[in-house]
């Protein structure tokens, strides 16, 4: 029998142009800020603390905070109150506001001589806003699972990354001419710009919420938890239960945590491997060519994934982008120069956009409308151990202790860190062939 919940296909929300220039322009200022503020925060900070592990606590302390917010509150309540936008607006001026105050408290240490306090300041400032700023991520992810439906959701995200990737790279460059030895950081203008990208951003998202109304909110409540066998004319896509899909979405979960640790393990140590004396020796200029490169392959590869997870189904795209993700850490350690470095990192990019793309279409197919928020959450916080919690947990450690109990040279040790990234990968594409594939056959495309 091939049955689906009435409220998915009674969901065909029209985006007016206004509204979809809206939400690319949210999306392109939101990552020209996190390019802007992020690309030199850790240099800076670590020119305060002077140790490594503390500086590394900012990206797991923003992670773990993040996940709070979004699992413990912001979730439950846009269920709840089924609110979308509204949450993107509140959370942008509440991070607006709060990143001066960080700064105030932040320049007081740095006026006081204490350099240390002043970086553990930023720390727990900065962690202590991305919990109510998280409010803004769940009300972004579920606002674009409630106007797009089964089939132009990929396409729809994969226009959204590709804005998102645009913006991070004017980001980036707009950073290397704001840092200026720190002196950005020191004298405010980084945190006055990112809190005025903030409140425009939440201009925006209110001018959005005016014209975009949550498509489930037009959906009688008791109409969301029937199912009706499909008409001749509907869409031949089935979903199960809720119940079904919960244990599909957990599936995943648990497989795309493997995955991202798997990933994102390696980012740490990427850097500094290719400043290496006895691997790439490469200069400033050269590394910043490196990592620009992923940012470039995964601005291709995001319209074209999101596009062919429309068409020939998602299940399908993701395992070309594991299986690219799974292989180019392998050749990290064996490629001869810069641009051949440069291309395999670029498709590496390209791996991790298509999985991001079609990996939210996926969960956005299998989450059940009612409990939107909520499950997008759990998407967000996993997708979030990018941020520094893979780095410090594996990567990080499997590269010391080679070097400092077993007596690898550093570029031995970093090598095999790739090798295990690859393993890690491979571990999850298994788990997610062996349980989602499986569970997900008639949920999703």
């Amino acid at each position: 029998m091939c049955v689906i919940h009435k409220a998915e296909y009674m969901i065909n929300t029209t985006v007016s142009k206004q509204a979809l220039l809206g939400l690319w322009s949210f999306q392109f200022l939101t990552f020209m800020r996190r390019g802007v503020f992020y690309s030199f925060m850790y240099i800076y900070l670590f020119s305060l603390l002077g140790n490594i592990t503390t500086t590394a606590a900012l990206g797991t302390l923003t992670m773990l905070m993040s996940a709070v917010g979004q699992n413990f509150l912001w979730g439950k309540i846009s269920d709840r109150y089924r609110l979308r936008a509204q949450l993107v607006v509140v959370g942008e001026v509440v991070a607006g506001l709060t990143y001066i105050g960080v700064f105030l408290v932040h320049k007081f240490f740095i006026d006081s001589g204490s350099d240390f306090s002043a970086g553990l300041s930023l720390i727990i400032g900065l962690a202590l806003l991305e919990f109510f700023w998280s409010m803004s991520d769940v009300g972004w992810a579920a606002l674009l699972t409630d106007i797009t439906t089964l089939e132009t959701r990929g396409s729809f995200v994969g226009s959204i990354n590709f804005v998102m990737s645009v913006g991070r790279m004017t980001g980036i460059t707009m950073a290397s001419v704001l840092y200026a030895e720190g002196s950005g950081f020191r004298q405010g203008t980084i945190f006055y710009l990112v809190a005025a990208m903030l409140m425009s951003g939440a201009i925006i998202m209110w001018l959005v919420s005016r014209s975009v109304k949550s498509s489930s909110a037009s959906v009688p409540q008791d109409s969301r938890e029937k199912e009706k066998t499909l008409l001749p004319n509907e869409p031949r896509v089935s979903v199960y239960s809720s119940l079904e899909n919960e244990q599909a979405f957990l599936w995943f979960l648990i497989a795309l945590t493997i995955i991202v640790l798997g990933v994102a393990s390696v980012n740490q140590i990427f850097p500094i491997f290719l400043q290496l004396n006895d691997g790439l020796a490469a200069n400033d200029l050269e590394v910043g060519f490196i990592l620009s490169a992923w940012t470039l392959g995964g601005m291709t590869a995001s319209l074209a994934a999101g596009k062919l997870a429309d068409k020939i189904g998602r299940l399908v795209v993701i395992l070309a982008g594991l299986l690219v993700a799974a292989a180019t850490p392998v050749f990290y350690g064996f490629v001869p120069n810069v641009g051949f470095m440069a291309l395999v990192y670029g498709l590496n990019g390209m791996a991790f956009m298509t999985l991001q793309t079609a990996g939210f279409a996926l969960a956005g197919d299998i989450i059940p409308e009612h409990r939107r928020g909520r499950l997008l959450s759990r998407y967000n916080s996993v997708m979030a151990l990018s941020w520094g919690p893979a780095g410090l947990l594996i990567g990080g450690p499997i590269a010391d202790v080679q070097t400092r109990v077993l007596g690898a040279s550093a570029r031995t040790a970093y090598v095999n860190a790739f090798f295990v990234s690859s393993s890690l990968i491979v571990l999850g594409t298994l788990v997610f062939f062996a349980k989602v594939r499986r569970t997900t056959v008639g949920i999703a495309r």
